[in-house]
C-alpha cells in the first residue's frame, strides 16, 4: 500500500514531478508550509486564549504595580529616615521608629504581592499553554491527510513542544514587563522630583543604550529567527532517524546517518550560539552604563554634598534608584529576546492552527443510519491528488450490499485511492462516490466512519492494552465483545499467553508482537467495529501462510452479512470474492468473477498467472506474452 500511495501522489506538482518531500536535510520546506518570520496579529491570536483568563490577568498587574510601589517606597524611606532621624544630636528617636515601621510594611506588602503576582501569572500561564495544546492535537487531528502526508512528525513536534514552551517562557515573563516599565518611569520621576539636575545627570546615560539598541534589534531577531529554523530541522531529522531505525540498521547506516544529523545540530549549535550572544550582549552594556551612572552621581552628588547644596539621604536615595533604575532596563531587554522567540513562535503555532480542513460536514449533512443498506457505489469518479494529474479517471463501478468485491491491478493503479475515498478521506474532483445510496459529501463523517471498518496493510497499535487497541474503534464494546471477536479471528490464543492476557500492555506501536499477531488484532478490532462495510487494503500483504490461514477463516466470519471492498495478492481472497474490479492506469478495465477474467485471458488472468500460480501449471505462450508486454 505505501509503495502505490507514493506513485498516485507522486504527480501532485503542476510539473507532474514529485512533490517536495520534507526529507531530512529539507531546509526550505518549512517556509512554504508555516509562512515568514513575524506577523503583527499573533499577539491578539495569543490574547484570544488569554481571554478567559483576563480577571487573573488583571489581578496580576495589580499586584505587579504594588510590587513596583514598594521599590520606588523603600529608597524614599530610607532617605527620610537618614535627613530627618540621623543627624548630628537628633535625639527624636520617634522618626527612626516610624521609618522602620514603614520599612517592614513596606517588605511584607513587596512580599505578598510578588508571591500573587508570581501565583496568578504562574497558573494562568499554564492554563493558557493547556488550551493551545488542546486546540492544536484537535485541529491535526481533523486536517487533511494530503497535508500530513507533506510535513514531518518531527516539525510538528517541535511546534507542540518547543513553540508551547516559548509562549510559556513569554507569558510568564509578559506581566512582568509591565511592572518593570512602571518602575522605570516611576524612577525617572522620583529622581527628577528629589533633585532635577542630578536626574538629568542621571538619564545621559540613555542616549548611548538607545543607539546600541538600534544597531542590536535587527542582527537579534534574525538570529532568534534563524535558532528557530535549524531547531525544527534538527528535530524533524532526529524523528525520521528514530522512526527508521530498523531500515537504518539494516543498511548499516549508523554512521552515515550519524554525519548527516551531527551537520544539522552543528548548524543548530552555531545559530543558538549566535542567539545566546545577541540575547547576553546587552546585560554587560546596561552593567557598564550602570557602574558609569552610579560613578557621575558620586562623583558630582558627593561634592554637592560636601558643599552642602544636597543632603545625603537624597544622595543616598539616589543610588538606591541607579542601581534599580538599570534593572528594568536589562529586564527589557531580555525580555525582547523572550518575546521575539514568543513572536516566532507563536508564527508557527498559529499557522498550524491555521492549517485549512478541506474536508469538513456539510451543513444540513446527514447522519448515516445504521440500517443503511452497505452498498457502494462509484459515479464517473475523477480524482487526483493534484486535481491537474488525475490518478482515478472517469471510474464507475457498484458494490451492491452483503457483496465481496476485490480491486486488483499494478502498483499506482488507484486502488488504495479507491478505499480512501470511501472514507472520504479526500474529497473527488468529479462525479460522486455513494455509501448506502447517500453522496459522501452529504453525509457527517462521524457517521460515516461508524459504518466502515478498515484493516491497513500495516496495522498500527497504540500504546495501551489489547483490550483498549480491539475496542478502539468501538469504546463502548464490553469485554464479552473483544473477546469473541478475537476468538473468531484466531487472535485469542496468543493474547491468553501473554502475561495479563487481554489487559497486557502492548509497546510502541505494537512492537513486542509479530507483524502477524498486529494484523490479527486489528481484525478483531475491525469485527467489534460491527461495521456494515470492511475494507481490506492489502490486509494479509504481509502475513505468513499459517496466519493467513487463520485470517481466511476469519474472514469468512469477519465479511459475513458486510459489504466487503478488498485489496489483496493473496490468492484465495481474490477467488473467493463474488466480483473483481480490475485497474490500470486509474482506469477500470474489466470486471467479473475469478472464473470470468481468467477466459478473458486479459491483464487479470495475466497478473494472475504471474504472481499467483505455480509457473509449472502456466501455459508456455502466456509466459512469453507476459515476459514480452513486461519487456516492452
Amino acid at each position: 500500500m505505501a509503495d502505490e500511495l507514493e506513485t498516485e501522489r507522486a504527480d501532485v506538482r503542476d510539473d507532474g514531478r514529485r512533490p517536495p518531500r520534507a526529507v531530512v536535510g529539507s531546509h526550505r520546506i518549512e517556509e512554504e508550509i508555516f509562512g515568514k518570520v513575524f506577523d503583527g496579529d499573533i499577539v491578539k491570536r495569543i490574547w484570544a486564549f488569554v481571554r478567559p483568563y483576563r480577571g487573573k490577568i488583571y489581578w496580576a498587574v495589580v499586584a505587579v504595580l504594588v510590587f513596583t510601589a514598594m521599590q520606588l517606597i523603600i529608597p524614599l524611606i530610607i532617605r527620610y529616615a537618614i535627613d530627618h532621624g540621623m543627624q548630628p544630636g537628633s535625639t527624636d528617636h520617634g522618626v527612626l521608629t516610624w521609618a522602620i515601621i514603614a520599612f517592614l510594611g513596606a517588605i511584607v506588602i513587596n512580599f505578598g504581592a510578588s508571591y500573587a503576582q508570581e501565583t496568578l501569572v504562574g497558573n494562568v500561564a499554564e492554563d493558557v499553554l493547556f488550551d493551545i495544546r488542546k486546540a492544536m492535537f484537535s485541529h491535526l487531528q481533523r486536517v487533511s491527510l494530503s497535508w500530513m502526508d507533506k510535513t514531518e512528525v518531527g516539525r510538528l513536534m517541535s511546534r507542540l513542544q518547543g513553540d508551547v514552551n516559548s509562549m510559556q517562557e513569554f507569558l510568564e515573563t509578559s506581566v512582568l514587563s509591565v511592572g518593570d516599565i512602571a518602575l522605570l518611569f516611576g524612577i525617572v520621576f522620583v529622581m527628577l522630583y528629589l533633585d532635577f539636575k542630578l536626574g538629568l545627570l542621571t538619564l545621559s546615560a540613555l542616549p548611548v543604550l538607545f543607539v546600541v539598541r538600534i544597531f542590536w534589534l535587527p542582527r537579534a531577531r534574525k538570529s532568534f529567527m534563524a535558532a528557530h529554523e535549524t531547531n525544527s530541522v534538527a528535530n524533524g531529522a532526529l524523528a525520521e532517524a528514530i522512526h527508521g531505525v530498523r531500515a537504518v540498521q539494516s543498511m548499516d547506516r549508523e554512521r552515515t546517518n550519524f554525519m548527516l544529523y551531527d551537520d544539522k545540530a552543528q548548524a543548530n549549535l552555531r545559530t543558538h550560539l549566535t542567539a545566546a550572544k545577541y540575547a547576553q550582549v546587552m546585560v554587560p552594556i546596561v552593567d557598564t552604563l550602570t557602574g558609569l551612572a552610579m560613578a557621575l552621581v558620586i562623583v558630582v552628588g558627593g561634592a554637592r554634598v560636601l558643599n552642602q547644596a544636597l543632603d545625603v539621604g537624597v544622595m543616598v536615595a539616589f543610588l538606591f534608584y541607579i542601581q534599580r533604575f538599570f534593572d528594568p532596563i536589562r529586564s527589557l531587554t531580555l525580555q525582547y529576546s523572550v518575546m521575539q522567540r514568543a513572536m516566532a513562535s507563536g508564527q508557527r503555532l498559529t499557522e498550524v492552527l491555521d492549517v485549512p480542513v478541506d474536508i469538513k460536514d456539510a451543513p444540513n449533512a446527514k447522519v448515516l443510519s445504521p440500517d443503511m443498506d452497505g452498498s457502494v457505489e462509484f459515479r464517473d469518479v475523477v480524482f487526483g491528488y493534484n486535481p491537474k494529474h488525475p490518478v482515478l479517471k472517469h471510474v464507475s463501478f457498484k458494490v451492491n450490499p452483503g457483496e465481496t468485491v476485490a480491486l486488483v491491478g499494478p502498483t499506482g493503479s488507484g486502488k488504495s485511492s479507491c478505499m480512501s475515498l470511501i472514507h472520504r478521506f479526500y474529497d473527488v474532483q468529479q462525479g460522486q462516490v455513494l455509501v448506502g445510496g447517500h453522496d459522501v459529501r452529504e453525509l457527517t463523517q462521524d457517521s460515516l466512519g461508524r459504518q466502515i471498518a478498515m484493516v491497513l496493510q500495516e496495522p498500527f497499535l497504540f500504546t495501551g492494552t489489547v483490550f483498549d487497541n480491539i475496542r478502539y474503534h468501538k469504546t463502548e464494546a464490553t469485554r464479552e465483545q473483544v473477546i469473541e471477536a478475537a476468538k473468531a479471528v484466531g487472535a485469542h490464543d496468543f493474547i491468553m499467553r501473554m502475561p495479563g492476557g487481554y489487559d497486557a500492555e502492548l509497546g510502541q506501536r505494537g512492537g513486542n508482537l509479530s507483524l502477524g499477531q498486529r494484523q490479527l488484532i486489528s481484525f478483531a478490532r475491525a469485527l467489534v467495529a460491527d461495521a456494515k462495510i470492511l475494507v481490506l487494503d492489502e490486509a494479509t500483504a504481509n502475513i505468513d501462510s499459517y496466519t493467513e490461514m487463520l485470517i481466511q477463516k476469519a474472514l469468512v466470519k469477519l465479511l459475513e452479512g458486510r459489504t466487503g471492498l478488498v485489496i489483496a495478492h493473496r490468492l484465495a481472497t481474490i477467488r473467493e470474492a463474488d466480483r473483481i474490479i480490475v485497474l490500470q492506469n486509474g482506469e477500470l478495465i474489466e470486471s467479473g468473477n475469478h472464473g470470468e477474467l481468467m477466459r478473458n485471458r486479459k491483464l487479470y488472468a495475466k497478473l494472475y498467472n504471474l504472481n499467483y500460480a505455480s509457473f509449472d501449471d502456466i501455459p508456455e505462450e502466456i509466459i512469453e506474452e507476459a515476459v514480452t508486454e513486461s519487456a516492452t
